[in-house]
């Protein structure tokens, strides 16, 4: 009679476990990469957020990496500035401040290329979002 009883609990717990095995854990964090020249800066570019839909979530998804099943880090609104260090496809490796006035260390060069380790934040936007303003 034990084993009747236990049959159908033994049965459910082994669906859960088969479904959580098939649900995949996110890729690896890609870090943001700056610098590799002595005489350019470390991130050439600034750019924008610009072309949010107005009926839309009203943010751009920073991401772990160059895609969408990354996990998202943080979320830029419209007019945000970034420095745009990278690309992989559509998606743009970002160095950006917590405030306006933050200097993120890449307006100058960085003769070895390295990994973003800050004081600024960085990820991975989808570049379609993304306005080029200068470099």
């Amino acid at each position: 009679m034990k084993t009747r009883k236990s049959a159908p609990i033994a049965v459910t717990l082994a669906l859960a476990l088969c479904a959580n095995a098939s649900v995949a854990a996110p890729p690896r964090a890609v870090p943001v990469t700056v610098g590799g020249d002595a005489v350019l800066d470390a991130c050439g570019s600034l750019g924008r957020v610009h072309g949010l839909k107005a009926d839309g979530d009203g943010f751009l998804a920073v991401r772990a990496g160059p895609g969408a099943a990354y996990a998202t880090t943080d979320k830029l609104g419209e007019n945000r500035e970034v420095m745009m260090c990278g690309q992989r496809g559509e998606w743009v490796a970002v160095v950006y401040a917590d405030s306006r006035l933050g200097r993120c260390g890449v307006s100058a060069p960085i003769a070895e290329r390295q990994p973003y380790r800050g004081p600024c934040k960085s990820g991975w936007v989808h570049g379609r979002w993304i306005e080029l303003m200068a470099g």
